[in-house]
């Protein structure tokens, strides 16, 4: 897969995933809450990913039992524990603080990355990471806001970015040995086990099953926040690096934003527009320096 095609899936992702105030929205005017809403995604995501394994080829389910580690690490360590940090934080303060401190995750990915994949600190990377969460910070509202959060929200705020940052790290040693298909089919089985301890089931079907009109809400959260931004994700990881993906689906918040301004008619100012610049700046940067990678390759490969 070239190097274009795989930025392209991380910044399909990316957008996707900044869809979800669409879906939980919905789904929250419904009466379900953050971790109900977090089970529905992922147990739909792996109902619907089986189905499609069954269709295409049946030994994609095959995986070695000392291999689990690397889908709890996908599944439970990250998307669970991700999704309960996140939601929490999304419940006690402002959604834009929330989003910033999740955006302290490029910065994780790429201090993982240099410990356990010898991936270089370049200056262009902490350029980027740096343009990231300044933009981040303005198109959420972070600067200049005055808001303070208590230190259980500074704890479960950055701990979403650090867990959400673990999908990248245990992603890379999953997709090593498994195709993408594998990793995310037991990334989203795992992190369905981890949502059952957390809430109840049988309440979930309850209110689905007394309000028939959730169901296409639920589907489409599970396939358009689900789905294809975890498989996008996941095949485009495999191509690139993880710190460099960390970066480019920063477009996440960005789509947020711009669904805020033309759905929810949230308010636009000049620090909301700076940190969409800032996003942007961000990957293009990356891409420069994709481009000049997969170039220098290309000389390489002539030369020989």
């Amino acid at each position: 897969m070239s190097k274009k095609i795989s930025t392209l899936f991380l910044i399909l992702a990316g957008a996707l995933w900044g869809c979800l105030s669409l879906f939980v929205s919905a789904l929250s005017d419904r009466g379900f809450d953050s971790k109900e809403i977090g089970l529905i995604r992922i147990s739909l995501c792996t109902v619907m990913l089986l189905i499609i394994i069954l269709i295409r080829d049946r030994s994609l389910l095959r995986v070695r039992l000392r291999d689990m580690w690397m889908f709890v690490g996908t599944g439970i360590i990250s998307v669970t524990l991700f999704s309960y940090c996140y939601f929490t934080t999304v419940i006690n303060v402002e959604a834009g603080i929330a989003a910033s401190l999740l955006y302290t995750s490029p910065v994780f990915v790429m201090l993982f990355s240099a410990v356990l994949f010898r991936e270089r600190i370049t200056a262009q990377k902490i350029a980027a990471i740096v343009l990231t969460v300044a933009g981040v910070a303005l198109v959420s509202g972070m600067l200049g806001s005055g808001s303070a959060l208590g230190p259980l929200d500074l704890l479960t705020g950055i701990g979403a970015g650090l867990f959400y940052s673990l999908y990248s790290i245990f992603g890379v040693y999953a997709l090593r040995r498994y195709s993408s298909l594998t990793v995310t089919f037991y990334t989203f089985l795992l992190g369905t086990v981890g949502f059952l301890f957390m809430t109840n089931p049988i309440a979930v079907i309850e209110k689905t099953a007394a309000d028939p009109i959730v169901v296409p809400m639920e589907l489409g959260l599970a396939l358009f926040n689900g789905l294809l931004p975890y498989l996008f994700y996941t095949i485009g990881l495999g191509h690139t690096d993880a710190s460099v993906a960390g970066v480019l689906v920063a477009v996440e918040p960005l789509v947020g934003c711009l669904i805020g301004i033309f759905v929810f008619r949230e308010s636009v100012n000049p620090a909301k527009l700076i940190g969409i610049a800032l996003i942007l700046s961000a990957i293009v940067l990356m891409n420069i320096r994709l481009k000049r990678k997969s170039a220098a390759a290309a000389s390489a490969a002539e030369s020989v």
